[in-house]
């Protein structure tokens, strides 16, 4: 069944990694249940759904993971592939649909992250950015060998900002992906950020765009850093993020890093990686970018994607309200 089920997916189109998780699920399910799955309950479904938020797991994830089992159970009650008939001839029973409306976690929220996650202040950006200039200075003073590792990861996070980037898409980054702008020469090279690895959409390859420079300090961070990069010798080969031992930093290990750096530099634990790319949807459209232009810099479909990452302070929305008040006072007078 598992074999099928995953020559189903890879027929769709879906990743190794994924077809491999899916599988490894149905694996941990059975062995929660001691049952195949031709002898699966509902009632099954729910003890373990029940299990995992006992120890804490966060609906999001139960959903996931219960939309997996959902997908497994529709596959092997599907007639076309015929595992129903021939559970039946074998065992005397079959298998069913145990994922249902009345028993799942429903999609109820437009925006389920935890009220706590929220892009960075201007003021902790610059506390955040501080604290890994210091380190940096602190790593080439003293002569230590992780000098260069922290130049690395300094200059990372400042582009993952500077950029709006995920984590996936700043950890592929390779020194090919950065362009000229012949609107914005003065950029040099670093106009044009071109993200080749962006969200892909289930079954697909990864989506692509390119990112116009609107920081001008990200230049000056990335050509320093490409200077500096080269201590790396042959072993960096493209990738922008190296490593000494010959790799490139993981999508994971950027996350742990950042959480590092948080930490030391005072910052709230909620914070994490992924609040660059809202602080950078946020500070643009405070410093009154176009929406739908900051909407194609981080690649979403829908409008109203950006405006849930998007949090303006309340300073920009006076500012804002003010100027309409002002307009309109000054429309509404010309009206009498």
């Amino acid at each position: 069944m598992l074999t099928g089920w995953r020559a189903q997916g890879q027929s769709r189109g879906l990743a190794a990694l994924s077809l491999k998780n899916r599988g490894d699920l149905v694996r941990r399910f059975m062995s929660f249940t001691g049952e195949y799955p031709w002898a699966w309950t509902a009632e099954d479904l729910e003890s373990w759904s029940s299990d995992l938020r006992d120890r804490g797991r966060a609906l999001t994830t139960i959903r996931g993971y219960q939309a997996a089992l959902r997908k497994y159970c529709e596959y092997v009650t599907d007639p076309a592939y015929g595992w129903g008939e021939l559970c039946w001839e074998r065992f005397g029973t079959h298998p069913v649909q145990i994922c249902h409306e009345w028993n799942t976690v429903a999609h109820v929220a437009e925006v389920e992250a935890s009220p706590a996650v929220r892009p960075l202040t201007r003021d902790e950006i610059e506390q955040l950015f501080d604290y890994a200039d210091e380190r940096v200075a602190a790593a080439c003073q003293s002569g230590r060998k992780g000098w260069l590792a922290a130049w690395r990861d300094s200059a990372m996070f400042k582009i993952a900002y500077a950029y709006g980037l995920r984590r996936r898409e700043l950890a592929r980054l390779e020194t090919v992906d950065f362009y000229r702008n012949p609107k914005a020469p003065e950029f040099d090279r670093c106009g044009v950020c071109h993200v080749r690895w962006g969200k892909a959409v289930r079954g697909g390859h990864p989506r692509r765009r390119s990112v116009l420079t609107t920081m001008p300090w990200a230049p000056q961070v990335l050509q320093e850093w490409l200077e500096i990069r080269a201590e790396y010798g042959d072993v960096a080969g493209r990738w922008m993020w190296p490593t000494e031992r010959g790799a490139v930093v993981s999508p994971a290990h950027a996350g742990r890093r950042f959480a590092e750096y948080r930490d030391a530099a005072g910052l709230p634990s909620e914070l994490h990686l992924h609040c660059l790319r809202h602080s950078y949807v946020t500070h643009l459209l405070e410093d009154g970018f176009d929406p739908f232009f900051v909407q194609q810099q981080v690649g979403h479909r829908w409008g109203g994607s950006t405006a849930l990452y998007s949090g303006v302070s309340s300073d920009f929305k006076n500012k804002a309200l003010r100027a309409s008040l002002d307009q309109l006072a000054g429309g509404s007078m010309e009206g009498f």
